[in-house]
């Protein structure tokens, strides 16, 4: 596992900076630079790497986060260089779930959207979430395990034990449970 780098994805909104959250709790170390602050959307903080922006044109400085934990949301994993090993938590998430997040912070922010574009961005999460599901699968050198954020927050014993597993059971499983809170699960579809 030292050798390896270990990333937290998912879209934007859908528990990254939750499982970032747990796993520091655990005992991982992050790459974070604390650029984005936390604030009302993510009152845990973002942890957040700005170079991970960067990840098409510049992707060397990888090279020096082997054995720490990273957080690079999906749309940035198709520029992981093919000379490292990666363990990717792949955070999922109900999808209107992850929309009406958005919307809320986007307002917040003064962006007024309407509906087409909340179907229009629908479209674009589900078609960007099997295209990289398909690519992130047939790459040798990334190990993969999906968490879905629904069943983390509302029955986590299953979900943590799943994620304990995929870290050969070195996890605190106290450790990466008290770190959650129903109470910022906010917006939930169906009461779910």
């Amino acid at each position: 596992m030292s050798n390896s780098i270990t990333i937290v994805s998912g879209l934007p909104r859908s528990g990254t900076s939750l499982m970032m959250k747990m796993l520091v709790n655990a005992g991982l170390s992050p790459v974070i630079d604390d650029f984005r602050k936390a604030d009302e959307d993510n009152q845990g903080g973002y942890f957040e790497y700005e170079k991970v922006k960067q990840l098409g044109e510049n992707s060397s400085w990888l090279e020096k986060t082997r054995g720490k934990l990273i957080k690079i949301i999906s749309f940035y994993l198709d520029h992981l260089p093919d000379n490292l090993k990666f363990r990717v938590v792949f955070m999922e998430r109900n999808i209107d779930e992850i929309l009406a997040s958005q919307k809320k912070m986007l307002t917040r922010r003064g962006h007024k959207s309407k509906s087409s574009e909340d179907e229009e961005m629908k479209s674009i999460f589900t078609d960007h979430l099997l295209d990289i599901k398909s690519s992130v699968i047939s790459k040798p050198h990334i190990e993969l395990i999906y968490v879905n954020y629904n069943l983390l927050v509302t029955e986590p014993k299953n979900e943590i034990e799943k994620i304990n597993n995929f870290f050969n059971n070195k996890l605190d499983k106290n450790k990466l449970l008290e770190v959650i809170d129903l109470s910022q699960y906010r917006n939930r579809i169906n009461g779910k």
